[in-house]
């Protein structure tokens, strides 16, 4: 069956850097896009960004336009996302998902969620 853990996350303070890891399991990995949502307190899921099956292949939310950066690695089965100069908005659970449709936020499998929190 498809698994999806995600882990790193934690408590930094505002303008420092995160790196997420997401671990893949029960499906062709480098077949699929993958991709990573969040949801801020009190509030609805919120798209972040799109990778596809090779990596080539990237798209982001304007909220975190050229501070996240997503990647993969088809051998290890594992997608990341590395986030910099962190603000407090970005305060969320981040959710690992496995894509349907590149970039139009859709998906069908989704992980149990990393905490995220910018806080000084």
């Amino acid at each position: 069956q498809v698994q999806l853990v995600e882990s790193g996350g934690g408590l930094v303070q505002p303008g420092g850097s995160l790196t997420l890891s997401c671990a893949a399991s029960g499906f062709i990995f480098s077949s699929c896009s993958m991709g990573w949502v969040r949801q801020a307190p009190g509030k609805g899921l919120e798209w972040v960004s799109d990778v596809d099956g090779g990596g080539g292949a990237t798209y982001y939310a304007d909220s975190v336009k050229g501070r996240f950066t997503i990647s993969r690695d088809n051998a290890k089965n594992t997608v990341y996302l590395q986030m910099n100069s962190l603000k407090p908005e970005d305060t969320a659970v981040y959710y690992c998902n496995k894509v349907t449709t590149l970039g139009k936020n859709e998906y069908d499998y989704w992980g149990q969620g990393t905490q995220v929190t910018v806080s000084s």
